[in-house]
């Protein structure tokens, strides 16, 4: 999967080393379209008559690189988003006891590997399961058994407002006071051996602009939250990991309260690899969110 240094002729030095040029494929993503209203989204089924999400989206066939086989490794504040070789002690992606008490701790301490924070704070979880034949193009998609399908929506998890809720949702008030810098991460891994049909296409941080992001409103049961969608962008650079496998986890940035210097948002979305062979798996994976804290007033760690 990692390509070697070819040589290639050169008019000054025929034998010069260079590195080939990164390995891509070509799919389409959802973004939406512009809008005067709000968008706003259903995690569950709506009310009789009221439509999953009132945004219109339309396909954009983008090139999506595989970042294995780039000159340059990616860089969690650079890019926003990096890959590790993380192996889990979890054998069952579907037992909620042994996510909370061994996964949420393996992915705590590798958050704060990634990142360089103090603390991690693991909130929350979520197991994919591709549906046949399509990538999900709706929040609230759902397979038979309840899992949630692979979200085809250009998004990013949190906005500027949610992020700046979230802190007062995961620590006490008093401890959430003495924050000065925080972020907010999400944790992707397969866990049904490598994914060969829909992987998770992550946007470089440094090619979006703040024209590019949209507020947008997902309803839940019992509350709402708010997230980014993505207009449509020349600037956008778009990278994959090939054949991810259960042993290995990315990371990147859903929030970071440092204004500048750093990757603060990662947009990303599931899309269909072209020339999937019929009956390959259909892919399984899990996220987590995990709220890092990097600085607290008094030198506390």
């Amino acid at each position: 999967m990692h390509p070697s240094i070819v040589q290639r002729a050169d008019p000054n030095n025929a034998f010069a080393r260079v590195p080939p040029e990164p390995r891509f494929v070509v799919s389409q993503l959802s973004y939406l379209r512009p809008m005067s209203e709000r968008p706003v989204s259903y995690a569950f089924e709506p009310p009789p008559g009221t439509p999953w999400e009132s945004g219109e989206y339309e396909q954009q066939t983008v090139r999506i690189t595989d970042a294995r086989s780039a000159p340059q490794a990616p860089c969690i504040d650079r890019e926003g988003y990096v890959l590790r070789d993380a192996p889990t002690a979890v054998t069952n992606f579907l037992d909620e006891d042994a996510i909370r008490t061994i996964y949420y701790r393996e992915a705590a301490e590798l958050a704060m590997a990634v990142t360089g924070a103090r603390q991690a704070h693991v909130f929350d979880h979520l197991v994919r399961r591709r549906e046949a034949g399509r990538v999900a193009l709706s929040f609230g998609r759902r397979d038979a058994g309840g899992r949630a399908a692979a979200n085809g929506r250009v998004h990013n998890d949190y906005s500027e407002a949610s992020g700046l809720r979230r802190l007062t949702m995961v620590l006490p008030e008093g401890e959430a006071a003495r924050v000065r810098r925080y972020g907010i991460v999400n944790v992707w891994r397969s866990i049904n051996g490598p994914v060969r049909d829909t992987p998770l296409a992550v946007c470089d941080a440094r090619t979006l602009s703040a024209f590019d992001l949209v507020p947008g409103e997902v309803r839940y049961p019992r509350r709402s939250g708010e997230i980014y969608l993505a207009r449509c962008s020349p600037q956008h650079r778009w990278s994959y990991f090939s054949e991810m496998d259960r042993h290995e986890a990315l990371v990147f940035k859903q929030y970071d309260s440092q204004l500048g210097g750093v990757a603060r948002f990662t947009p990303h979305a599931a899309f269909d690899l072209p020339d999937a062979p019929p009956g390959t798996p259909l892919r399984e994976s899990i996220e987590l969110r995990c709220l890092v804290v990097y600085e607290q007033e008094d030198g506390q760690p």
